[in-house]
């Protein structure tokens, strides 16, 4: 479990964390969300103690990070996939962490299965592609067989097969009781993942719900509609509170009515309808509306 009271950091004037609260619980995937600069990377380093907090507090499985005498068996974490020794091979780097903790050869050789690294197992750190190098760095979160999991864009420089195991992978720790902690700005992902979410705007929380409660808060669900009579059909549906959006001479969406509304006034005038399919906003369009404002860059539009 990971608990924020209050968390704060600044730097100088400038606050990148705003005296945040909210648990990561066990048994759920918990998915960290925000635009750049939000805070996310460092509410997660000083989660493991890397960052000291201005004030408040942060503790995974019920003690600061610094506090448990055998920390790599409480916490795993991937933050900086290329924090590793260059000249030493995957095996060798996994074994050296596992001496730390009293950690067997047995144990190394599971997570190097695990992970998909036996066959560049003896191969020299510096030469690991940018995925490689991320999964070294699960594997190394993995090593301690941890209750508690922090992953900070742990499918940066995987192929699809690779982002489907950490999908995978991540899915089955929290089914083992486990908390797994998780940013990523690939939403098609974090919606296929997250169970929870919590979602940080210029150091402050702006959403912490269940993920269906948040996608569902992005507003009205949409119908889309193909009808022959489109227009007529279009015509008797319009009203100040409803949203007709053409596709094509016979396809529309309606934003603010239900599918049996629709559905009674076609038959009210007569329309034909070939396709009547209820439309829900997905992840990617409620997380813009969300952080709509809480933008730190902006990007220009294309000429």
């Amino acid at each position: 479990m990971i608990t924020a009271e209050n968390l704060r950091k600044t730097y100088g004037s400038k606050t990148a964390v705003d005296g945040i609260s909210f648990t990561a619980q066990p048994g759920r995937v918990t998915g960290f969300l925000g635009p750049n600069g939000a805070g996310k990377s460092t509410t997660m380093r000083m989660a493991m103690g890397l960052d000291r907090p201005s004030a408040g507090s942060v503790t995974v499985n019920g003690r600061p990070f610094e506090k448990h005498r055998a920390p790599l068996r409480e916490v795993g974490a991937v933050l900086d996939a290329g924090a590793t020794h260059p000249g030493r091979t995957a095996r060798q780097h996994l074994k050296v962490l596992a001496a730390t903790h009293g950690i067997g050869a047995k144990r190394v050789e599971e997570v190097i299965e695990l992970t998909g690294l036996e066959a560049v197992a003896k191969k020299r750190i510096k030469g690991f592609s940018l995925g490689m190098n991320q999964r070294l760095g699960i594997a190394a979160a993995l090593l301690g067989d941890p209750a508690t999991l922090i992953f900070d864009e742990p499918v940066n420089g995987l192929d699809p097969e690779g982002v489907r195991w950490v999908r995978q992978m991540c899915r089955q720790l929290a089914a083992e009781g486990r908390t797994v902690f998780l940013s990523s700005h690939l939403m098609s992902e974090m919606s296929q993942t997250a169970d929870h979410l919590v979602v940080l705007g210029r150091g402050r929380i702006i959403a912490d719900a269940p993920i269906q409660d948040i996608i569902d808060s992005g507003g009205p669900g949409r119908v889309l509609v193909r009808s022959e009579q489109a227009t007529a059909l279009m015509n008797a549906l319009s009203a100040p509170e409803v949203t007709l959006t053409s596709r094509d001479a016979e396809t529309f969406e309606v934003a603010g009515l239900d599918p049996r509304t629709v559905g009674q006034r076609a038959l009210e005038v007569g329309a034909a309808l070939h396709e009547l399919t209820p439309l829900q906003s997905s992840l990617e369009e409620t997380y813009m509306q969300l952080t709509n404002d809480e933008v730190e860059y902006r990007s220009g539009g294309l000429s």
